[in-house]
């Protein structure tokens, strides 16, 4: 076998392609809001955790960036009034980044476009039967080794008491 057609390669070549493919269509609605990939993604990721909030370092450890690269979007969101910054009751080096009321409105907003997006995109292709679901399952599969901490302060904020956010 040549090693150059070797089917692992194509799977890392064509994951690579589809994700740059989505971002370039999904961009333009999310830039229409006024938003960037990273910022969407931070704000996504508040509004489905627990109370909208997550520690600045499970925030850190569920997207691409450093703590220090979170603090600067998380100050930028702040300033624009899209995200709120809480003092941790039992652990004062450790703060909360949580979604402000503009912010679940911002992503209101986008959010029904970006899905049409996603769905003209990406999911909607998947037509065959159980496609979608198990794509879904292979990626968690995949993730869950190659990212662990994608889910970081999810699994610990789930157990305690969640706040009804409409």
């Amino acid at each position: 076998m040549d090693p150059f057609d070797d089917p692992r390669l194509t799977a890392m070549g064509l994951l690579a392609e589809v994700f740059t493919g989505l971002v370039g269509k999904t961009s333009p609605t999310l830039a229409a809001a006024g938003l960037s990939e990273v910022d969407f993604e931070t704000l996504i990721r508040l509004a489905r955790s627990p109370e909208r909030r997550l520690r600045m370092s499970d925030l850190a450890a569920q997207t691409s960036l450093s703590t220090s690269g979170i603090t600067r979007v998380v100050d930028r969101l702040e300033r624009d009034g899209l995200v709120e910054r809480h003092a941790c009751a039992t652990d004062r080096r450790a703060s909360y980044a949580v979604l402000s009321e503009a912010g679940a409105e911002r992503l209101r907003t986008v959010l029904p476009q970006h899905i049409e997006d996603i769905e003209t995109w990406f999911t909607g292709l998947l037509t065959e039967n159980n496609q979608l679901a198990d794509f879904l399952k292979a990626l968690r599969v995949i993730r869950d080794v190659v990212r662990p901490c994608a889910t970081a302060g999810i699994r610990e904020a789930s157990r305690a008491p969640r706040a009804k956010t409409g």
